[in-house]
């Protein structure tokens, strides 16, 4: 009976050490995130602090176009294209556009002082512990999104755009 012992002990340790060898991979080399979200997916919801202490969302613009821009002061392509997202939503305000323009967690002052600087008027939110960063999957700024009115993500956008190529999608997300 000894010997049959040790076979099971012998089993239950090579387990023990597949299983927990198993959890310490996971744990170091598995995927923290979902990935990419796909086209035609519905991008996660969110709820931020607007500039002015207020609390804006996603879902707080559901059946409308939505362009979601995650954008930083300190990146010179975002710099260029945010008054170019201004003149496309003044232009399309009227026809429901939405733009949401998602800082990267930088300081208050650092923010507010580019806002004066541009006089931007869509509305600008705060993602101060970059957790809507994550689940978006970010790599690149800028990175826009254009989120269908039902929901659904139209396509995405790595890096900087002119304003003809945020028209151009702007028409396609408003049908025109």
């Amino acid at each position: 009976m000894g010997k049959s012992r040790k076979t099971v002990q012998i089993v239950i340790l090579l387990a023990v050490l597949l299983l927990g060898g198993y959890a310490i991979g996971t744990t170091l080399f598995g995927k923290e995130e979902s990935g990419p979200i796909k086209v035609g997916s519905k991008p996660p919801a969110f709820k931020l602090a607007d500039m002015t202490g207020g609390v804006k969302g996603l879902d707080d613009y559901a059946g409308k176009p939505v362009i979601i821009n995650f954008w930083g002061t300190f990146c010179e392509p975002c710099v260029r294209e945010m008054p170019e997202f201004q003149r496309q939503y003044e232009k399309w305000e009227d026809r429901g556009l939405v733009i949401l323009a998602i800082n990267l967690s930088e300081d208050t002052l650092t923010v507010n002082n580019f806002l004066n600087r541009f006089d931007l008027t869509y509305p600008i939110l705060r993602d101060v512990n970059r957790k809507t960063e994550r689940s978006y999957s970010l790599r690149q700024y800028p990175t826009t999104f254009f989120v269908k009115p039902d929901g659904t993500l139209m396509e995405v956008v790595v890096g900087g755009m002119l304003e003809k190529d945020i028209n151009e999608r702007v028409e396609r997300l408003l049908q025109l």
